[in-house]
Protein backbone atom coordinates (compact mmCIF):
# COMPACT_ATOMS: atom_id res chain seq x y z
CA UNK A 1 0.00 0.00 0.00
CA UNK A 2 1.38 3.42 -0.79
CA UNK A 3 2.16 5.69 1.69
CA UNK A 4 0.51 8.81 2.52
CA UNK A 5 3.59 11.36 2.73
CA UNK A 6 2.08 14.37 2.32
CA UNK A 7 1.76 13.75 6.41
CA UNK A 8 5.30 14.99 6.86
CA UNK A 9 3.85 18.54 5.48
CA UNK A 10 1.50 19.31 8.01
CA UNK A 11 2.58 22.02 10.29
CA UNK A 12 4.08 20.44 13.56
CA UNK A 13 5.31 17.24 11.76
CA UNK A 14 7.86 15.11 13.36
CA UNK A 15 10.61 15.45 10.99
CA UNK A 16 13.33 14.19 13.53
CA UNK A 17 13.71 11.00 12.29
CA UNK A 18 15.19 12.50 8.83
CA UNK A 19 18.74 13.63 8.28
CA UNK A 20 19.09 17.17 7.97
CA UNK A 21 19.43 17.83 3.97
CA UNK A 22 16.74 15.63 3.73
CA UNK A 23 14.60 18.25 6.26
CA UNK A 24 15.81 20.75 3.88
CA UNK A 25 13.93 19.30 1.33
CA UNK A 26 10.78 18.50 2.97
CA UNK A 27 10.44 22.30 4.55
CA UNK A 28 11.09 23.45 1.20
CA UNK A 29 7.85 21.92 -0.86
CA UNK A 30 5.32 23.65 1.10
CA UNK A 31 6.85 27.18 0.00
CA UNK A 32 7.03 25.87 -3.61
CA UNK A 33 3.23 24.60 -3.47
CA UNK A 34 2.67 28.31 -1.93
CA UNK A 35 4.75 29.46 -5.33
CA UNK A 36 2.57 27.48 -7.39
CA UNK A 37 -0.76 28.32 -5.81
CA UNK A 38 0.51 31.62 -6.84
CA UNK A 39 1.23 30.63 -10.46
CA UNK A 40 -2.15 29.62 -10.69
CA UNK A 41 -3.44 33.42 -10.10
CA UNK A 42 -1.01 35.17 -12.39
CA UNK A 43 -2.01 32.79 -14.58
CA UNK A 44 -5.66 33.05 -13.96
CA UNK A 45 -6.16 29.37 -13.92
CA UNK A 46 -9.45 29.47 -12.53
CA UNK A 47 -10.76 28.08 -9.44
CA UNK A 48 -13.15 24.96 -8.71
CA UNK A 49 -16.65 26.17 -7.56
CA UNK A 50 -18.96 23.70 -6.38
CA UNK A 51 -22.05 23.66 -8.93
CA UNK A 52 -20.66 26.56 -11.18
CA UNK A 53 -17.63 25.81 -13.33
CA UNK A 54 -15.79 22.35 -14.35
CA UNK A 55 -12.51 22.38 -14.90
CA UNK A 56 -11.00 19.76 -17.55
CA UNK A 57 -7.47 19.06 -17.95
CA UNK A 58 -4.64 16.79 -20.08
CA UNK A 59 -1.43 15.96 -19.35
CA UNK A 60 0.80 13.90 -20.85
CA UNK A 61 2.95 13.22 -17.68
CA UNK A 62 6.62 11.91 -18.87
CA UNK A 63 6.67 8.38 -18.58
CA UNK A 64 4.69 8.38 -15.29
CA UNK A 65 5.31 5.40 -13.70
CA UNK A 66 8.40 4.24 -11.14
CA UNK A 67 9.27 6.20 -8.32
CA UNK A 68 12.23 6.68 -6.56
CA UNK A 69 11.14 6.69 -2.92
CA UNK A 70 13.08 9.34 -1.08
CA UNK A 71 12.58 12.96 -0.68
CA UNK A 72 15.53 14.05 -2.91
CA UNK A 73 16.87 11.36 -5.65
CA UNK A 74 20.58 11.08 -5.77
CA UNK A 75 22.50 11.36 -9.04
CA UNK A 76 22.84 7.39 -9.35
CA UNK A 77 18.93 6.97 -8.48
CA UNK A 78 16.46 5.96 -11.57
CA UNK A 79 13.64 7.31 -12.28
CA UNK A 80 14.20 10.67 -11.24
CA UNK A 81 11.17 11.77 -10.08
CA UNK A 82 10.81 11.38 -5.94
CA UNK A 83 8.43 12.45 -3.56
CA UNK A 84 9.64 15.85 -3.76
CA UNK A 85 8.53 15.98 -7.93
CA UNK A 86 5.03 14.22 -6.98
CA UNK A 87 3.64 16.64 -4.49
CA UNK A 88 4.23 19.28 -7.07
CA UNK A 89 2.23 17.16 -9.84
CA UNK A 90 -0.35 16.66 -7.44
CA UNK A 91 -0.54 20.13 -6.15
CA UNK A 92 -1.36 20.95 -10.28
CA UNK A 93 -3.90 17.98 -10.81
CA UNK A 94 -5.34 18.78 -7.85
CA UNK A 95 -6.26 22.77 -9.43
CA UNK A 96 -8.90 20.75 -11.79
CA UNK A 97 -11.99 18.69 -11.76
CA UNK A 98 -11.00 15.85 -13.69
CA UNK A 99 -7.47 15.38 -15.55
CA UNK A 100 -6.72 12.88 -18.44
CA UNK A 101 -3.06 11.76 -18.22
CA UNK A 102 -1.18 10.12 -21.08
CA UNK A 103 2.36 7.98 -20.27
CA UNK A 104 1.11 6.68 -17.50
CA UNK A 105 3.16 3.09 -17.35
CA UNK A 106 2.81 -0.57 -16.61
CA UNK A 107 4.23 0.70 -13.30
CA UNK A 108 2.04 2.02 -11.39
CA UNK A 109 3.75 3.34 -8.17
CA UNK A 110 4.06 6.84 -8.73
CA UNK A 111 0.36 6.69 -9.77
CA UNK A 112 -1.01 5.07 -6.34
CA UNK A 113 1.66 7.53 -4.43
CA UNK A 114 -0.41 10.42 -6.46
CA UNK A 115 -3.79 8.77 -5.53
CA UNK A 116 -3.05 9.17 -1.50
CA UNK A 117 -1.71 12.60 -2.04
CA UNK A 118 -4.93 13.33 -3.40
CA UNK A 119 -7.23 12.11 -1.03
CA UNK A 120 -10.31 10.23 -0.41
CA UNK A 121 -12.00 12.63 -3.02
CA UNK A 122 -10.28 11.26 -5.75
CA UNK A 123 -10.45 8.44 -8.12
CA UNK A 124 -9.30 7.32 -11.22
CA UNK A 125 -10.33 5.27 -14.25
CA UNK A 126 -7.44 3.52 -16.56
CA UNK A 127 -6.94 0.95 -19.00
CA UNK A 128 -4.64 -1.82 -18.94
CA UNK A 129 -1.16 -1.42 -20.69
CA UNK A 130 -0.99 -1.64 -24.41
CA UNK A 131 1.25 -4.38 -25.38
CA UNK A 132 4.14 -4.47 -27.96
CA UNK A 133 6.78 -2.23 -28.88
CA UNK A 134 4.98 0.70 -30.40
CA UNK A 135 2.61 0.98 -27.56
CA UNK A 136 5.44 1.91 -24.97
CA UNK A 137 4.44 -0.08 -22.36
CA UNK A 138 1.54 2.68 -21.77
CA UNK A 139 -1.63 3.35 -20.20
CA UNK A 140 -4.12 5.93 -20.52
CA UNK A 141 -5.85 7.10 -17.00
CA UNK A 142 -8.83 9.80 -15.60
CA UNK A 143 -8.57 11.09 -12.31
CA UNK A 144 -11.09 12.85 -10.95
CA UNK A 145 -12.56 14.84 -7.92
CA UNK A 146 -15.43 13.09 -6.78
CA UNK A 147 -16.65 16.24 -4.83
CA UNK A 148 -17.63 17.53 -8.56
CA UNK A 149 -17.39 14.54 -11.20
CA UNK A 150 -18.13 11.27 -11.00
CA UNK A 151 -18.92 8.16 -13.30
CA UNK A 152 -21.94 8.02 -15.29
CA UNK A 153 -21.85 4.43 -16.72
CA UNK A 154 -19.70 4.04 -20.05
CA UNK A 155 -16.24 3.20 -20.32
CA UNK A 156 -14.59 1.96 -23.20
CA UNK A 157 -11.45 1.20 -25.70
CA UNK A 158 -12.13 2.53 -29.22
CA UNK A 159 -11.66 -0.01 -31.72
CA UNK A 160 -11.88 0.27 -36.10
CA UNK A 161 -13.36 -2.35 -37.59
CA UNK A 162 -12.21 -2.85 -41.17
CA UNK A 163 -15.93 -2.03 -42.19
CA UNK A 164 -18.57 -0.02 -40.40
CA UNK A 165 -21.69 -1.58 -40.16
CA UNK A 166 -25.40 0.19 -39.41
CA UNK A 167 -24.71 3.55 -41.19
CA UNK A 168 -21.17 4.58 -39.71
CA UNK A 169 -19.27 6.04 -42.52
CA UNK A 170 -17.08 3.90 -44.06
CA UNK A 171 -13.20 4.51 -43.66
CA UNK A 172 -11.44 4.57 -47.16
CA UNK A 173 -9.47 1.58 -48.01
CA UNK A 174 -6.39 2.33 -47.24
CA UNK A 175 -6.68 5.31 -44.92
CA UNK A 176 -6.14 3.18 -41.89
CA UNK A 177 -5.15 -0.82 -42.21
CA UNK A 178 -4.39 -1.67 -38.19
CA UNK A 179 -5.67 -0.74 -34.83
CA UNK A 180 -4.64 2.46 -32.85
CA UNK A 181 -1.07 1.70 -31.51
CA UNK A 182 -2.49 3.00 -28.37
CA UNK A 183 -6.38 2.66 -28.14
CA UNK A 184 -8.02 5.64 -27.16
CA UNK A 185 -9.86 5.70 -23.86
CA UNK A 186 -14.03 6.93 -23.49
CA UNK A 187 -15.51 7.65 -19.96
CA UNK A 188 -18.51 9.02 -18.96
CA UNK A 189 -18.80 11.45 -16.67
CA UNK A 190 -21.52 13.58 -14.76
CA UNK A 191 -21.23 16.99 -13.32
CA UNK A 192 -24.40 18.30 -11.26
CA UNK A 193 -26.90 17.89 -13.95
CA UNK A 194 -24.41 17.45 -17.32
CA UNK A 195 -23.00 14.51 -18.39
CA UNK A 196 -20.43 14.46 -21.22
CA UNK A 197 -17.94 11.81 -22.96
CA UNK A 198 -13.88 12.46 -22.44
CA UNK A 199 -12.06 10.56 -24.91
CA UNK A 200 -8.56 10.70 -24.24
CA UNK A 201 -5.67 9.09 -26.91
CA UNK A 202 -1.92 9.33 -27.20
CA UNK A 203 -1.35 9.30 -31.51
CA UNK A 204 1.20 7.46 -32.18
CA UNK A 205 4.40 9.75 -33.47
CA UNK A 206 6.12 7.65 -35.93
CA UNK A 207 9.10 8.00 -38.22
CA UNK A 208 7.84 11.36 -39.86
CA UNK A 209 4.98 13.38 -39.50
CA UNK A 210 2.44 12.00 -42.19
CA UNK A 211 2.77 8.79 -40.51
CA UNK A 212 0.55 10.32 -37.76
CA UNK A 213 -2.41 11.57 -40.57
CA UNK A 214 -3.80 7.79 -40.43
CA UNK A 215 -4.44 7.74 -36.63
CA UNK A 216 -6.25 11.10 -36.51
CA UNK A 217 -8.43 10.72 -39.41
CA UNK A 218 -9.05 7.70 -38.15
CA UNK A 219 -10.47 8.85 -34.60
CA UNK A 220 -11.63 12.33 -35.95
CA UNK A 221 -14.32 9.78 -38.40
CA UNK A 222 -14.96 7.39 -35.33
CA UNK A 223 -16.13 10.87 -33.01
CA UNK A 224 -18.17 11.87 -35.61
CA UNK A 225 -20.05 9.18 -36.04
CA UNK A 226 -20.48 8.60 -32.71
CA UNK A 227 -21.61 12.22 -31.92
CA UNK A 228 -24.11 11.71 -34.80
CA UNK A 229 -25.80 8.37 -33.71
CA UNK A 230 -29.13 8.77 -31.88
CA UNK A 231 -27.84 5.15 -30.51
CA UNK A 232 -24.59 6.96 -28.64
CA UNK A 233 -24.61 6.87 -24.84
CA UNK A 234 -25.04 10.41 -25.30
CA UNK A 235 -23.43 12.88 -27.67
CA UNK A 236 -21.31 15.74 -25.53
CA UNK A 237 -17.74 14.32 -26.59
CA UNK A 238 -14.69 15.91 -26.00
CA UNK A 239 -11.38 14.71 -27.17
CA UNK A 240 -8.22 15.19 -25.14
CA UNK A 241 -4.65 14.24 -25.54
CA UNK A 242 -1.39 13.76 -27.11
CA UNK A 243 -2.25 14.05 -30.83
CA UNK A 244 1.00 14.86 -31.48
CA UNK A 245 0.42 17.69 -34.00
CA UNK A 246 3.25 19.64 -35.08
CA UNK A 247 1.58 22.86 -36.03
CA UNK A 248 -2.07 24.88 -36.38
CA UNK A 249 -2.87 24.78 -39.96
CA UNK A 250 -0.45 21.46 -41.25
CA UNK A 251 -2.09 18.19 -42.67
CA UNK A 252 -2.34 16.97 -39.20
CA UNK A 253 -4.19 19.81 -37.81
CA UNK A 254 -6.53 19.20 -41.00
CA UNK A 255 -6.78 15.69 -40.81
CA UNK A 256 -7.61 16.20 -36.83
CA UNK A 257 -10.21 19.30 -37.71
CA UNK A 258 -11.68 17.47 -41.05
CA UNK A 259 -10.22 20.89 -42.35
CA UNK A 260 -12.38 23.42 -39.97
CA UNK A 261 -15.47 20.93 -40.36
CA UNK A 262 -15.20 18.91 -37.21
CA UNK A 263 -13.29 19.12 -33.85
CA UNK A 264 -12.16 22.55 -33.00
CA UNK A 265 -10.12 23.42 -29.92
CA UNK A 266 -10.55 26.86 -27.99
CA UNK A 267 -9.78 29.95 -28.93
CA UNK A 268 -7.49 29.65 -25.48
CA UNK A 269 -5.51 26.91 -26.48
CA UNK A 270 -4.73 28.39 -30.27
CA UNK A 271 -1.31 30.31 -29.59
CA UNK A 272 -0.16 28.00 -26.03
CA UNK A 273 2.57 26.43 -26.15
CA UNK A 274 2.62 22.28 -25.50
CA UNK A 275 5.71 21.03 -24.10
CA UNK A 276 8.85 23.05 -22.07
CA UNK A 277 11.43 22.84 -24.93
CA UNK A 278 8.92 24.74 -27.68
CA UNK A 279 7.63 27.60 -26.20
CA UNK A 280 8.25 30.58 -28.65
CA UNK A 281 5.76 31.38 -31.79
CA UNK A 282 8.30 29.74 -34.24
CA UNK A 283 9.14 26.52 -32.16
CA UNK A 284 5.73 25.85 -30.38
CA UNK A 285 4.40 22.38 -31.12
CA UNK A 286 0.40 21.29 -31.11
CA UNK A 287 1.18 18.19 -29.33
CA UNK A 288 -1.53 18.44 -26.94
CA UNK A 289 -5.61 19.25 -27.43
CA UNK A 290 -8.52 19.58 -26.16
CA UNK A 291 -11.48 19.75 -28.67
CA UNK A 292 -14.95 19.19 -29.35
CA UNK A 293 -17.91 19.45 -31.95
CA UNK A 294 -19.23 22.86 -32.57
CA UNK A 295 -21.56 22.53 -34.57
CA UNK A 296 -20.30 23.55 -38.20
CA UNK A 297 -20.86 20.22 -39.41
CA UNK A 298 -23.12 17.67 -39.50
CA UNK A 299 -21.95 16.64 -35.68
CA UNK A 300 -24.67 18.10 -33.00
CA UNK A 301 -22.69 20.87 -30.85
CA UNK A 302 -21.20 20.40 -27.35
CA UNK A 303 -24.28 21.38 -25.00
CA UNK A 304 -21.63 23.08 -22.19
CA UNK A 305 -20.45 26.23 -22.52
CA UNK A 306 -16.86 26.75 -22.33
CA UNK A 307 -15.68 30.07 -21.02
CA UNK A 308 -12.38 30.32 -20.64
CA UNK A 309 -9.20 27.60 -21.48
CA UNK A 310 -5.42 27.88 -21.74
CA UNK A 311 -2.41 25.66 -20.14
CA UNK A 312 -0.05 26.40 -17.19
CA UNK A 313 3.25 26.70 -17.21
CA UNK A 314 4.91 25.20 -13.88
CA UNK A 315 8.55 26.32 -15.23
CA UNK A 316 10.20 28.73 -12.54
CA UNK A 317 7.49 27.46 -9.41
CA UNK A 318 9.40 24.05 -9.06
CA UNK A 319 12.55 22.81 -8.19
CA UNK A 320 14.07 26.49 -9.01
CA UNK A 321 16.36 25.82 -6.41
CA UNK A 322 18.35 23.47 -8.35
CA UNK A 323 19.05 24.51 -11.42
CA UNK A 324 18.11 21.83 -13.66
CA UNK A 325 17.91 21.84 -17.31
CA UNK A 326 14.57 21.31 -18.80
CA UNK A 327 15.65 18.00 -19.71
CA UNK A 328 16.55 17.08 -16.30
CA UNK A 329 13.23 18.47 -15.17
CA UNK A 330 11.13 16.77 -17.54
CA UNK A 331 12.15 13.38 -16.40
CA UNK A 332 10.98 15.18 -12.53
CA UNK A 333 7.79 16.85 -13.65
CA UNK A 334 6.85 16.24 -17.06
CA UNK A 335 8.12 17.55 -20.57
CA UNK A 336 4.70 18.49 -21.60
CA UNK A 337 2.27 21.55 -20.00
CA UNK A 338 -1.21 20.47 -18.48
CA UNK A 339 -4.02 22.11 -21.05
CA UNK A 340 -7.24 23.14 -19.70
CA UNK A 341 -10.79 24.23 -20.50
CA UNK A 342 -13.50 25.63 -18.04
CA UNK A 343 -17.02 24.72 -19.05
CA UNK A 344 -20.07 26.58 -16.62
CA UNK A 345 -22.62 24.22 -15.05
CA UNK A 346 -25.12 26.98 -15.02
CA UNK A 347 -28.11 27.25 -17.00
Amino acid sequence: MSEDISRFLKPGADLSAFPPGTRREIERIPLEIAGLEKAFLQQNVPEKVLDKNLLIATWNIRSFGGLTPKWKADSGDSPKRDFRALMCIARIVSRFDVVAIQEVKGNLRALRYLMKILGPHWSLILTDVTRGAAGNDERLAFVFDTRKVNLSGLACELVVPPQQDGGGTPISEGAFTRQFVRTPYAVSFRAGDKTFILVTLHVLYGEEPKDRIPELKAIAKWLGDWARSSKAWHQNIIALGDFNIDRKGDPLYAAFTDNGRGLQAPQGLNDAPRTISHRTAETAKHYDQIAWFTGVGEEPALSMRCVDSGYFDFLGHVFSDRGLTTTALSWRISDHYPLWAEFSLQA
